[in-house]
């Protein structure tokens, strides 16, 4: 991909991830297989995988003022992303705790620290390449203000947006109507489901997905919407009313952190760069299916030529 850069607004967190049989009962202490830290957080995860697509990258990611901090510049280096994107603020640097069991499922704790305390002002900042982007993304690592900024900018100047609200907090109305994509897994789309006085556990399924909750949130804004179903697949819903299901793809699961933000970069630069929908979201897929064979994330998120392998492209 050349041309226009991904700006990727999102979090830096110092990730801590153990490798269990299983997840450990209330008060129990377990044995871990492997125990893992790496440089991670849902933003710089999207902007590793954004340029493991090819595509130029730019955006905003946040550390704090402590030792953690010093994880940060030589795995930007290590990623290709530009040192521009780092921001150091008062605080901790996020940190996050994750336990994989023996099947590949995960569960998450996430401290925001440091990258709670971006601000709108901080994003005005980088107006000039938001403006000038093909796509601004951003997670739910971070706050409100920021989010909105970056995306009201970005929708002044015809810049697609793109959210994934993960870990995920109840959706501003504001926020949804700057959005032009929206990214949730069937969890996230049951919270969503349950704060708009929905039924959360029939609004997951596809065909209530496609009818029910996809429209009803496209009230607010967003042209399409697509719910991620780990192994299943995917479903993505326009608002023009085209539902296209997307299967899984069967690989021997390792740990699943980070296919969610494999798969939302994926989709999300693959659009930006001309890709159809069926397309981008075949390549997303993949690409989240790829992450999941090996431990961590840094390492397990696939380039291009790996996920056109897959696809026989």
């Amino acid at each position: 991909m050349t041309g226009k850069p991904v700006f990727v607004l999102g979090s830096f967190v110092v990730a801590c991830s153990a490798k269990v049989a299983r997840f450990p009962r209330p008060g129990e202490a377990l044995a871990a297989e492997t125990v893992t830290i790496e440089p991670g957080g849902k933003g710089l995860n999207q902007a590793i995988m954004a340029r493991r697509l090819g595509a130029n990258v730019e955006g905003l990611l946040a550390v704090g003022d402590d030792l953690a901090a010093a994880f940060a510049p030589p795995a930007l280096e290590r990623a290709g992303l530009p040192p521009s994107m780092l921001i150091r603020l008062k605080g901790s640097t996020g940190s996050g705790i994750g336990f994989t069991d023996a099947s590949g499922e995960t569960c998450v704790a996430i401290a925001s620290g440091a990258n709670l305390a971006l601000s709108a002002e901080h994003v005005w900042q980088r107006a000039p390449a938001i403006t000038e982007a093909a796509l601004v993304t951003a997670q739910f690592e971070i706050g409100d203000a920021p989010i909105e900024a970056a995306f009201a900018l970005a929708r002044q100047a015809s810049v697609p947006t793109l959210l994934n609200p993960s870990p995920f907090r109840l959706i501003p109305e504001a926020m949804l109507a700057l959005t032009s994509i929206l990214i949730v897994n069937e969890t996230e789309a049951g919270n969503l489901a349950l704060s708009l006085g929905l039924e959360p556990d029939g609004a997951t399924e596809p065909q209530h997905f496609a009818a029910e909750l996809a429209p009803r949130v496209m009230t607010w804004g967003p042209e399409l919407i697509v719910m991620t179903r780990g192994a299943a697949g995917a479903i993505a819903v326009t608002a023009h009313g085209q539902v296209i299901e997307q299967n899984g793809f069967a690989v021997e699961t390792v740990d699943s952190l980070g296919a969610g933000d494999a798969f939302a970069a994926t989709l999300g630069v693959r659009l930006a760069t001309g890709r159809s929908l069926p397309g981008a979201l075949r390549d997303a897929a993949i690409a989240g299916a790829l992450t999941t064979t090996r431990n961590g994330v840094f390492d397990a998120l696939p380039t291009l030529a790996a996920i056109e392998a897959v696809s026989g492209e």
